[in-house]
């Protein structure tokens, strides 16, 4: 394992070339064994994860190669963030839809926050300026309403307005959308090969 480590480290290895890692919260494999009855016969089948089949990108310089490495480096580091806040929103929703009243919902939400903040606050501050746009987009993508609309919707307008206003001091947005078909088209072609285990 060590020399694997000191392998790795003495040469450079594109994002796109690195072993996949089974264990991400990115990557969702996906095998459903089945039976159909076909003219009083039962045929059993086997269905895999979708395979995305893209033509190989095509670089007009090393410029645009390095580009296109380090959105692929940033994707696979801020996508887990993006998933895993998804599954904190369901979870939230699901259990405050059990609390009796809005004090003890405020009072669950308050912990909420707290919680987020200790874990969360030293991965962010990690993160680099173009990560931390492209998380505001990948959580759109993954809960689709913006970072804005989920701090409104759980927190509150005020609160809400507080950190829009905090990231414009950093030049970003949290009502930014994510655009699939359009102007993110190539960050999606990634995050699904990335979700797939292509990349």
């Amino acid at each position: 394992m060590s020399a694997r480590a000191q392998d790795n480290g003495s040469r450079r290895v594109n994002p796109e070339d690195r072993e996949v890692d089974m264990d991400t919260p990115t990557l969702v494999p996906m095998v459903k064994v089945g039976k159909v009855l076909h003219d009083g016969d039962s045929i059993q089948y086997v269905e895999l994860n979708t395979l995305y089949v893209y033509p190989q990108p095509v670089f007009a310089d090393a410029r645009q190669r390095q580009a296109y490495n380090r959105l692929v480096a940033n994707i696979k580091k801020v996508l887990p963030i993006a998933k895993e806040v998804n599954a904190i929103i369901i979870e939230t929703y699901e259990f405050l839809q059990t609390l009796p009243n809005k004090k003890a919902k405020d009072e669950h939400m308050q912990r909420v926050e707290r919680s987020i903040r200790k874990e969360y606050t030293p991965r962010m501050k990690k993160l680099t300026y173009s990560q931390g746009k492209l998380l505001i987009k990948l959580v759109y993508r993954e809960c689709n309403s913006s970072s804005y609309q989920l701090i409104q919707a759980f927190l509150g307008p005020i609160r809400a307005g507080f950190y829009q206003a905090f990231a414009a001091l950093f030049g970003a947005s949290l009502t930014k959308k994510y655009d699939a078909e359009g102007v993110d088209k190539y960050t999606e072609r990634i995050v699904r090969q990335v979700e797939a285990g292509q990349l």
